[in-house]
């Protein structure tokens, strides 16, 4: 059958094209991609091309389809897995395969397997590793938001402390303790900002650093300080451009003790400096930000290595049992993925969105794949609308106005209705 996406060719060349997919086979599945949202990773793996770890030598013969934090329905299922699955299902894929020690994965490596399409192939290794997850609830954004959803929680279930003389790892942020979020007023800082808030185990302060303060006061109003008061957190928005020395003002919000658990979600060396300049005792530093230099380095205190237990991991993506976290913490009304997203598109705005991810202002990019839509900021849509003289875009924004300006799944449903053309 045919089938429209946005697939990598090359370093820098992307293509929204049509192309034919292949019958399925017993072991595998076709579905309809309704939504994506389009990650940093994805820009990394457009500009680098077969220079990636997870591109392929011959994609300029086999190209692959872009995307990787996707959902939709089932179309037709393969003859072995229709005791499990059924046409209409909904569904997401944990994309971090690791399949036979490959670094393969939706939207890097194959042809006719990612999110940046109407339709594509689910694999048979996704189904052998249980990798493929139904999907029982209403809005098809939370669960492509659940993707990056569970590499923040990736990174805070594989955080660690220890005790003095006891050689065993405590996994998981401490209980009860301080959380700085380095360069964290981006969609996954706020994305881990909320699960912070709302998990289980929770610290007793938050502290998100940023340098953008448009950014810092959305944070503030999605997150208002006084309420989460009222929950026995702490919470500080600290432009750390404001500040001389940006570790001195940190360590004094601290208490002066430092931070037991710091996360750094920027590959910038003076930010990595900072974060581990910030550390207190046995304190943790989850560098998550993936840099795409490969000889990135910075400086961190060795001496507080030594003397006071800290130490360096980092984590990329989260495994399955995170991402089921993550759709039962949004099922449950416990965390709002939505505070990521800032701006809309349709499958003809992924290319250009993609290669200029780092220059456009906001948080996370959401796509509709059978949709014909520009990008465009939440912020924006009543202006496009009445610029256009488009109603539907009038009453868009009546509905995420009515939401704290954020989207939900009354806008999807509307959007869905109303914008929807390539079917």
């Amino acid at each position: 059958m045919k089938a429209k996406g946005v697939r990598l060719h090359a370093a820098n060349d992307l293509r929204l094209e049509e192309f034919e997919l292949p019958e399925i086979t017993d072991d595998e599945i076709l579905v309809k991609v309704v939504s994506d949202s389009i990650c940093m990773s994805t820009y990394k793996c457009a500009i680098l091309g077969t220079g990636h770890k997870r591109v392929h030598a011959d994609v300029a013969e086999h190209p692959a389809i872009m995307g990787h934090e996707f959902a939709g329905d089932i179309v037709k299922v393969g003859k072995n897995l229709q005791d499990k699955y059924r046409a209409g299902m909904k569904f997401t894929v944990q994309p971090a395969l690791n399949y036979k020690g490959t670094m393969w994965s939706p939207g890097y490596s194959y042809e006719f397997f990612g999110g940046d399409a109407i339709y594509c192939i689910i694999p048979a290794e996704v189904f052998e590793l249980g990798c493929f997850l139904e999907y029982t609830g209403k809005a098809y954004y939370e669960a492509s938001l659940a993707e990056p959803m569970s590499c923040s929680i990736g990174a805070f279930n594989a955080a660690y402390h220890t005790k003095m003389g006891v050689y065993e790892h405590f996994m998981g942020i401490k209980e009860g303790g301080k959380l700085a979020i380095m360069a964290g007023a981006g969609p996954m800082g706020l994305g881990a900002l909320t699960y912070a808030l709302h998990r289980d185990v929770r610290p007793g302060m938050v502290v998100v650093t940023d340098l953008n303060q448009d950014r810092l006061d959305r944070a503030a109003l999605l997150f208002p300080p006084a309420e989460i008061a009222k929950e026995g957190i702490e919470l500080h928005f600290v432009n750390t451009g404001n500040y001389e020395d940006p570790v001195a003002e940190l360590l004094k919000i601290s208490g002066g003790t430092g931070y037991d658990d710091v996360f750094c979600y920027a590959p910038v060396a003076s930010v990595v400096k900072q974060s581990s300049d910030i550390l207190g005792r046995d304190g943790c530093l989850n560098f998550f930000a993936g840099p795409t230099d490969k000889k990135f380095s910075a400086t961190m205190n060795f001496y507080d290595v030594h003397y006071n237990s800290t130490h360096v991991m980092g984590t990329t993506g989260g495994n399955t049992a995170d991402m089921i976290e993550s759709l039962e913490l949004t099922a449950a009304g416990r965390i709002d993925p939505a505070v990521m997203v800032t701006h809309i598109g349709g499958l003809d705005a992924v290319a250009e969105t993609t290669l200029n991810l780092p220059k456009i202002p906001g948080g996370k990019k959401l796509i509709y794949t059978h949709l014909t839509m520009p990008l465009i900021a939440l912020t924006d849509l009543r202006a496009k609308g009445e610029a256009d003289g488009d109603e539907r875009y009038i009453a868009l924004a009546d509905i995420v106005d009515a939401h704290q300006g954020l989207w939900n799944p009354d806008a999807e449903e509307y959007l869905l209705a109303n914008f929807i053309e390539n079917r």
